[in-house]
């Protein structure tokens, strides 16, 4: 047990380094950062786990920040342990900088998550947790880390924590350990301005162990951390009431503390002087770790050689008995695409591609040991229970299964299953209806931001839901989605991978592409009815190339008709009726916009001349196929909400019919 004044001394440490980071860049938020420094100290010098030499090792500890606005912490944190340098501190928020406003995602640096919009960082912590009991279930005492998470008031306060927090604890995970910095203050307000819950109570009440402490007291926290790791069949939430800007001193050197002022800003001239030397810091030089401080970290570093060296052996002696699994471990941490009999997997035709998605889920069930399925209380109608047929779904305490029942909870859901991809070792997917996609959102925007390869699948695909009405039809959910094919993530590639499979033969290959996409998000976008398949010969593979030329479409067309989805069976019928007048007509089958502007200006020009005669059709808004149509076409969407009625009557009210492409055309030509 190290000294409570030197823990005291590390813990001031972190607040000069983390103050003095906000002060130099001029932004930044000092406050929380300083208060929460006792226990990320204690997390880091006495209980977190890992290897510092080999930072990816499957079987460290987690920690999962939340509020991402208290990045100085981490980083300063991180710099006592030789991740970061004096240097790279002092360029906090800067260009190029490795140190960005809000954590980015970098194992290599002990970076676990990327971090901002409050509530998804320990909603991760939970996916992760999730996770790490799916694979001990499979693989043993190997993965019996533990997941740290930290939330703060505006985590607790954000809807996602009821989410999180109800899952969490009705699954009783164990190896889940979660700091709330409660220091009643907020970024405008105090806390008792907005709330007056019972945090304990509500978390109690959610089946998780509560512990109450004073945040900034060393011998506490580890007392609290030493319960909390001995906790069976709840996951706990350590209350730390901590002290906003903990140390902070003002221009008159009275006390700064508890002010909403030290939250979102810097400390600001002779109150940053004081403050640091308040702290024991030297205002002009304040970018340095203390001698003691170092040689803390440095006995840590000593004791982690020691704690994974014994690991490592165990583990040695685990593989040597059970190479099987140890095979599947290594195979499922590099993150590879699974091997899938494709060929194999025989659809029913003329079938809803919800249907067909649920008979590739079928497969995948029994060939994809790592799998994680999830749905927001509609597996029988989203057609994710192909898969869970195959297995049964998680209970508490009980992880042998590998299907995920999140309740209505869609945006817990998906980010429970962004934590399982940045734990590593599963690969996750997860289910609703497609126009509650708009609850995801935030979500899918951190799959993308942090390229985690999450299959996120969708049905009741546009306004044929029919009878439920506007409020359960897609219109805009497309198009939106469709947005994130033409983002490029920080590696200039695609964000997401969207996929609008047009039958059911062709949601076989939307789903290989899904997963053997390993470096970013797929939405796959499934229908509720039942769609004719595309020609016979027609050549599915092609739909790789995200666009392609349906079979039986004529040589030199006088007119090119796309589509995705059910879409292009439409265009389908309505091309039976060109025909007869002689018209000469190409299909395009375009599953994928952001797929085909991946490709060869060749071949997209080949598919689409430049300069040619294109419509579209599309059940979304008009921009979903815009610009693949170009200046000389012509779309036909839907630009308003939908209505209730059946969905044949509303093809036929709402012009998406055969007749209707037939006329279409004929007043382009």
């Amino acid at each position: 047990m190290n000294e409570k004044k030197v823990m005291n001394l590390a813990a001031d440490n972190i607040r000069i380094l983390a103050a003095s980071m906000v002060e130099k860049a001029n932004s930044g938020h000092p406050g929380g950062a300083m208060g929460g420094a006792d226990f990320i100290n204690v997390l880091f010098s006495e209980f977190l786990v890992y290897d510092p030499e080999n930072p990816r090792w499957e079987g460290r500890d987690r920690f999962f920040l939340d509020p991402g606005h208290m990045s100085p912490m981490l980083y300063s944190t991180l710099a006592l342990t030789g991740k970061f340098t004096m240097d790279e501190l002092s360029q906090f928020r800067q260009w190029g900088s490795p140190t960005p406003g809000h954590p980015e995602v970098d194992i290599m640096r002990g970076i676990e998550n990327t971090s901002g919009p409050l509530g998804q960082g320990h909603t991760f912590a939970v996916g992760a947790a999730i996770a790490a009991k799916f694979l001990k279930a499979r693989l043993g005492e190997v993965m019996d880390q533990t997941i740290y998470a930290y939330i703060s008031d505006g985590g607790v306060q954000e809807e996602i924590s009821q989410g999180a927090g109800r899952l969490a604890g009705h699954l009783g995970l164990d190896n889940l350990i979660m700091f709330y910095d409660s220091n009643d203050i907020q970024l405008s307000t105090t806390t008792k301005d907005v709330t007056s819950e019972d945090v304990a109570k509500k978390y109690e009440a959610w089946k998780w162990k509560v512990i109450e402490i004073d945040g900034n007291d060393a011998d506490k926290i580890r007392e609290a951390l030493k319960e909390a790791k001995a906790v069976k069949g709840q996951p706990t939430l350590i209350i730390g009431h901590t002290i906003m800007g903990k140390g902070a001193r003002k221009e008159d050197n009275s006390s700064f503390e508890n002010n909403c002022a030290t939250h979102g800003a810097p400390l600001g001239g002779e109150a940053y002087v004081n403050t640091i030397k308040n702290l024991g810091g030297d205002p002009t030089k304040p970018f340095q770790i203390f001698a003691e401080v170092e040689e803390l970290y440095a006995k840590r570093k000593e004791e982690l050689k020691a704690i994974v060296a014994d690991k490592y052996a165990k583990k040695a002696d685990w593989a040597k008995s059970n190479p099987e699994l140890a095979a599947k471990l290594e195979l499922w941490f590099s993150g590879k695409a699974p091997e899938v009999k494709w060929d194999a997997i025989e659809q029913k035709p003329n079938s809803a591609t919800r249907a067909a998605s649920a008979t590739v889920l079928s497969a995948l069930a029994t060939q994809v040991e790592n799998m994680i399925v999830s749905s927001a209380d509609l597996s029988n109608s989203d057609k994710t229970d192909g898969f869970l047929k195959k297995t049964h779904a998680f209970k508490p305490g009980d992880f042998s299964g590998a299907f995920l029942q999140a309740g209505v909870s869609e945006l817990t859901m998906a980010c429970c299953c962004l934590g399982m991809a940045l734990h590593g070792g599963v690969i996750a997917a997860c289910a609703t209806f497609f126009v509650f996609s708009d609850y995801m959102k935030p979500a899918i925007r951190m799959a993308a931001l942090m390229e985690l390869p999450v299959k996120f699948i969708w049905t009741h695909d546009a306004f044929r839901v029919g009878e439920d009405g506007p409020t359960h039809e897609p219109v805009e959910q497309e198009a939106q989605i469709r947005l994130m094919e033409k983002l490029k993530n920080h590696k200039g590639h695609n964000s997401v991978l969207v996929l609008r499979p047009a039958d059911a033969e062709e949601s076989t290959w939307s789903w290989r592409l899904a997963m053997e996409n390993i470096s970013t998000p797929s939405a796959l976008i499934f229908s509720r009815q039942n769609i004719t398949n595309l020609p016979a010969g027609n050549d599915y593979s092609q739909a790789a190339k995200g666009a392609y030329i349906v079979a039986g479409s004529d040589n030199n067309p006088d007119v090119i008709l796309v589509a995705s989805g059910s879409e292009v069976s439409t265009l389908e019928a309505g091309a039976e009726l060109l025909r007869k007048e002689g018209v000469k007509v190409r299909i395009v089958s375009a599953p994928s916009e952001g797929l085909f502007r991946s490709q060869s200006k060749e071949y997209q020009n080949e598919i689409l001349p430049n300069g040619a005669k294109i419509f579209g059709l599309t059940a979304g808004l008009p921009v979903n196929l815009e610009g693949l149509v170009g200046a000389n076409g012509k779309v036909f969407g839907l630009e308003s909400f939908g209505f209730s009625a059946p969905y044949k009557v509303l093809d036929e009210k709402l012009g998406f019919t055969a007749d209707n492409v037939y006329k279409q055309v004929k007043e382009m030509l």
